[in-house]
């Protein structure tokens, strides 16, 4: 059975995923937004926990210029849907957060399944 938790409640255990990441790692993070969204867009599978849209750090070259930010998307509802407990879900928002900012620095979805970030 799917858990129930509030917005305010779910951004802040993304806020704590976020907080967990490694200072190594988030200094190397610039212009990027993380947004919580109740579902993901209607072209997207209504599954989908994640997203990131932007230009990966790999993918920018000498004529890349900064735009609008990277936006990160975390899917509160399907994750919601996905676990059974609020153990399972922080864990899960955590690797959904780990994954979304990996693609950031250009790690593929094949690589992030062998990380066990899927």
């Amino acid at each position: 059975m799917p858990i129930e938790m509030d917005r305010a409640a779910f951004e802040a255990l993304v806020d704590t995923a976020l907080d967990q990441i490694p200072d190594e790692l988030a200094s190397l993070v610039h212009n990027v937004v993380v947004l919580v969204e109740d579902e993901p867009p209607e072209d997207e599978p209504d599954d989908l926990l994640g997203l990131y849209d932007g230009v990966a750090l790999t993918e920018r070259d000498a004529s890349w210029t900064v735009q609008l930010p990277d936006r990160i998307f975390v899917f509160r509802n399907p994750l919601l849907d996905l676990c059974d407990s609020h153990e399972q879900l922080v864990e899960e928002v955590r690797i959904t957060v780990v994954h979304e900012i990996a693609h950031h620095f250009g790690i593929d979805d094949r690589r992030l399944h062998e990380l066990g970030y899927g």
